[in-house]
C-alpha cells in the first residue's frame, strides 16, 4: 500500500495505456482566480488545467475540491460532467462531499473507534454511530497549500493535519497531485507521511454524470466493475468483514450492465458498496468503465488501490441546487472512490490502512475520458 509502484497503466485488453502528460506537444495552460472567503476569512482559490483538446479541470485550494471537469461528447459539444456549485457557499455548506478530498479516512469507521498499538482512539461520530470520511471538518473543509506546475500541468496541493485533529494520532503531511493528461485522463498522485502511526486512506468524492445533465438520472449509464468480490454491509453501511462473490446477486457488474437494471433491488435504494479490485500487475490497473449512451463520453478509472466504492446518490434528495441552477435528486450522479476498505481499522482481515513512521502512503487514481460513436 505505502510504496504502490506508479508505473504505466496496465489495463484490460485494448485499452490504451496512460501517456506521460509532460509528453511533448501538450497545449497546457494553467488559470487562477479567486472563489471567494470561507466563514472563518480565509481565501479561496480555483484554478483550472487545460490541454489542446479543449478539456479542462478545476480545483479549489477549499478542500482540494474538484469543482468542474468539461469534457466533449460524441459530437464535439463541451460539458461538464461532475456536479458542482457555482459558488464557494455551496461547497461550505451542508452537503454531501462533493467533488472533495477524503481524509484522513475515506468511508466509515464502525463506532467512531479503533484500537492502535494498544491505545484506543476516538473520532467525531458523525454518520449516525459511525465515523465517515475523516468526521467534523475533514480535509474536505481545510484551506490546502498549492504549488502550481505548469509544465506538467499540475497542481500540488498539500496539508498537514496536527496530532490529535478530529482524534486522529500523529502530524500527518498529505500532498495530492492533479495533472490533467493530453489525452484527456485527470491523475489523482495521492502521498502522506506520518510521525506517529495512524490510518490513512485518501480518496476524491466527485459525483458524474456523464451526459453533463442532460438525463437527470444514472440508470442508463452502462457500468462495468473489475471485481468479483464485494464487502457485504449491515443495515449502517458497515462491512461485516466477509468478502462475497458478486456472481448470482445484483451486485455483479463484471459485465456492461446499466445501472437502473438491478439499482432498485439493492437495499438502502441503490449501490454504495466497495469493490474489491481484482488482483493484476504492479502499478495502476483497470478498475472501472462507465458509458452513457447519450452522449457517447467514456470514463476510464485506473487505480493502485484495492477497493472502488460505488455509489449511485442515494442520500441526494433535490434539496441542494448545483450548477446553473440545478436541482440534485435522488441518482442524479455515482461516484467512483478508489480506497481501501471501509472500517479496514477494526477488520484485521482487510488490507492494512495504517501508516507508520518511516514509510511513506503512495497511491495513484486516473480518470480518463474519451467518447464512443453510438456505432462502436
Amino acid at each position: 500500500m505505502f510504496v504502490s509502484s506508479l508505473a504505466g497503466c496496465a489495463g484490460l485488453e485494448g485499452e490504451q495505456e496512460a501517456s506521460d502528460p509532460t509528453a511533448t506537444g501538450a497545449a497546457m495552460q494553467l488559470d487562477k482566480a479567486p472563489f471567494g472567503s470561507t466563514p472563518d476569512g480565509q481565501e479561496a482559490m480555483l484554478y483550472t488545467l487545460s490541454n489542446k483538446n479543449g478539456v479542462s479541470v478545476t480545483v479549489s485550494n477549499y478542500g482540494a475540491i474538484v469543482t468542474s471537469i468539461v469534457t466533449p461528447d460524441k459530437d464535439g459539444e463541451m460539458g461538464d460532467v461532475v456536479l458542482g456549485f457555482d459558488s464557494l457557499g455551496g461547497y461550505t455548506q451542508k452537503q454531501p462531499y462533493i467533488g472533495a478530498a477524503i481524509g484522513r479516512y475515506a468511508n466509515r469507521i464502525a463506532g467512531g473507534r479503533f484500537a492502535l498499538a494498544g491505545e484506543t482512539y476516538t473520532l467525531a461520530t458523525n454518520d449516525g454511530a459511525n465515523h465517515l470520511h475523516g468526521g467534523d471538518t475533514g480535509f474536505d473543509k481545510k484551506i490546502w497549500h498549492v504549488e502550481e506546475l505548469p509544465q506538467q500541468n499540475a497542481l500540488k496541493l498539500t496539508y498537514v493535519s496536527i496530532d490529535g485533529e478530529e482524534g486522529y494520532p500523529g502530524n500527518l503531511t498529505t500532498t495530492i497531485t492533479y495533472t490533467l493528461t493530453p489525452d484527456n485522463g485527470l491523475k489523482i498522485d495521492y502521498m502522506a507521511t506520518t510521525d506517529k502511526a495512524t490510518p490513512v486512506n485518501l480518496t476524491n468524492h466527485s459525483y458524474f454524470n456523464l451526459s453533463a445533465g442532460k438525463v437527470k438520472a444514472i440508470y442508463g449509464h452502462v457500468v462495468q466493475l473489475n471485481a468479483n468480490r464485494y464487502t457485504p454491509v449491515n443495515e449502517q453501511l458497515i462491512p461485516t468483514g466477509e468478502l462475497a462473490s458478486v456472481e448470482g446477486t445484483p451486485f455483479d457488474l463484471t459485465e456492461p450492465t446499466p445501472l437502473g437494471e438491478y439499482i432498485n433491488q439493492i437495499p438502502g435504494g441503490g449501490y454504495d458498496h466497495n469493490y474489491v479490485l481484482n488482483g493484476g500487475s504492479e502499478g495502476m490497473t483497470l478498475a472501472a468503465t462507465v458509458y452513457e449512451p447519450g452522449s457517447g463520453r467514456v470514463l476510464q478509472v485506473y487505480t493502485t488501490q484495492p477497493g472502488i466504492q460505488l455509489y449511485t446518490g442515494n442520500f441526494l434528495d433535490g434539496s441542494l441546487t448545483g450548477r446553473n441552477g440545478e436541482q440534485y435528486t435522488r441518482h442524479y450522479a455515482l461516484c467512483l472512490e478508489t480506497q481501501h476498505f471501509p472500517d479496514s481499522p477494526n477488520q484485521e482481515s482487510f488490507p492494512t490502512t495504517v501508516l507508520q513512521p518511516g514509510e511513506t502512503y503512495k497511491e495513484s487514481t486516473l480518470y480518463k475520458f474519451s467518447v464512443r460513436q453510438s456505432n462502436e
